[in-house]
């Protein structure tokens, strides 16, 4: 057994990449699969998924054992090899590069697909790379097109999935990589298609310009690597056709073209999606959370009874999820004689400061935002957040929260929550739950994944009155 098949004996838990068993088994569509809970006990059934947010699934990530003929290399050797194949290193306990595919010590299934591509020896990024992304650490290549850099990353993170549990049900890649345009995207599906059959390892290529349907089912399924395009890979995590719970290997594909293209939100917010899941997903224990099951008509006038009930000159973020909401929100709270602002990408950097400061100095103590716009923001001393939309994950709800109970001062977080949201309800309960929270029975009945209860009932309770309750402000 090769020191990359240093598992378990359990067949059910981890694929047997050389047989059709497993989840998914072989499939046209080219790979296969693990889990965010083990599935020992899998039957073909789906099994009902409690989220476990403290115990995300352990991952091996450390796969790479210096061969003997390495090992023996000295440091001039070392630094002769680097010379003559133009390799430069930075950073710390650099592993020594390698000279040969039998100095990687590759499972023979990969072996089987090198020799078959017919390559003589490592390129120069590879004859580095490979000993530090299979050690499992952090690393940036450089290198020109053409030197082999896809399977710099492709061949460790073959290894890498073969190494986990199998995908169970509603699991998202364990792979992921961004690249900046379709073509590049196709491209790297190819290369993981082709090096990827042996052990059976599925795969699907997000990209803009084509319908989602095919993408979607390939999502629906379970792949264990996604090649992505920034863009649409947001519209398939907010449309909750995928997450990234699972992934434990990342690779940026071209980053400095998809920097220069103007990506850097996009792939902030990825990343944040891949380290948050990587942890635990808990809300501040110091924030009261309160979250009112309503209809999409009922908001405004809820909106206007909770501000009654609170408002006490205290600063009120208000989150939205559009550019247009947060406008005509403002507007209207505005004619009702409430001290509102917005902020959002439409307004000029000056419009944003000036707000910011008004917010700041208590002068227009309600502020509406979007997600991108309040990014970065330093308020201190936000006493309420409130949102009126539901965000496109449970991250970006921790996230929006997280703006009040800072520094040791308490918060308070006051969410609409519709039919629409629904998905949402039973990972909703269980950060509720994680931090002591009430979950009012009508959400707990969606979190069953019953029909919401009819409009009109529900309401914030136990929330306090403010000083007057009134509108000091008109």
């Amino acid at each position: 057994m090769s020191r990359y098949d240093s598992r378990s004996g359990d067949p059910i838990t981890y694929r047997d990449r050389r047989s059709d068993s497993g989840f998914g088994g072989a499939s046209a569509y080219g790979s296969s699969v693990r889990s965010s809970s083990s599935r020992r006990d899998y039957d073909g059934a789906e099994p009902s998924r409690k989220l476990d947010l403290d115990g995300l699934t352990p991952f091996e990530k450390n796969f790479y054992v210096e061969s003997s003929s390495v090992a023996a290399m000295s440091e001039t050797e070392v630094e002769e090899y680097r010379q003559r194949r133009e390799i430069t290193v930075e950073g710390r306990d650099v592993p020594k590069p390698v000279k040969s595919f039998r100095d990687v010590g590759f499972p023979d299934y990969v072996m089987q697909e090198i020799i078959k591509a017919g390559f003589v020896e490592p390129t120069a990024i590879q004859a580095q790379g490979w000993p530090m992304a299979l050690k499992g650490r952090d690393l940036i290549g450089i290198a020109e097109t053409g030197s082999g850099k896809t399977l710099a990353y492709l061949l460790p993170a073959i290894v890498h999935v073969n190494a986990q549990p199998i995908l169970a049900p509603g699991d998202g890649p364990i792979v992921l990589v961004l690249a900046p345009t379709r073509e590049l995207a196709v491209q790297i599906q190819q290369e993981s298609a082709k090096f990827g059959a042996s052990s059976r390892i599925k795969n699907t290529c997000i990209y803009g310009g084509v319908p989602k349907g095919p993408q979607v089912r390939d999502l629906q399924k379970g792949v264990e690597i996604v090649i992505a395009t920034p863009g649409r890979l947001i519209d398939m995590l907010e449309s909750h056709h995928t997450n990234l719970r699972r992934v434990t290997y990342l690779v940026l594909d071209e980053a400095d073209r998809m920097l220069d293209m103007g990506f850097e939100p996009q792939i902030r917010k990825i990343i944040s999606q891949v380290t948050i899941g990587s942890a635990d997903l808990k809300a501040n224990h110091a924030i009261r959370q309160h979250v009112d099951i309503v209809s999409e008509s009922q908001k405004y006038n809820k909106l206007v009874k909770l501000l009654e009930d609170i408002m006490d000159g205290s600063r009120i973020l208000i989150f939205m999820d559009t550019k247009k909401g947060c406008d005509q929100i403002t507007r209207q709270l505005r004619m009702d004689g409430w001290p509102a602002l917005s902020i959002h990408g439409d307004k000029s950097q000056a419009e944003r400061d000036w707000v910011l400061s008004e917010f700041k100095a208590g002068k227009s103590p309600i502020m509406t935002a979007t997600d991108v716009a309040a990014r970065g923001l330093d308020v201190k001393d936000v006493k309420y957040v409130i949102n009126y939309d539901f965000p496109g994950s449970l991250e970006d709800y921790v996230h929006r929260i997280g703006r009040t109970g800072r520094a040791g001062a308490k918060g308070t977080a006051y969410t609409f929550f519709t039919a629409a949201n629904a998905r949402f309800a039973k990972e909703l309960i269980a950060i509720l739950e994680e931090a002591g929270q009430k979950v009012s029975p009508e959400l707990a009945v969606m979190g069953r994944g019953a029909p919401p209860p009819p409009s009109g009932h529900g309401g914030f309770r136990d929330r306090g009155r403010g000083s007057g309750g009134g509108r000091p402000w008109s």
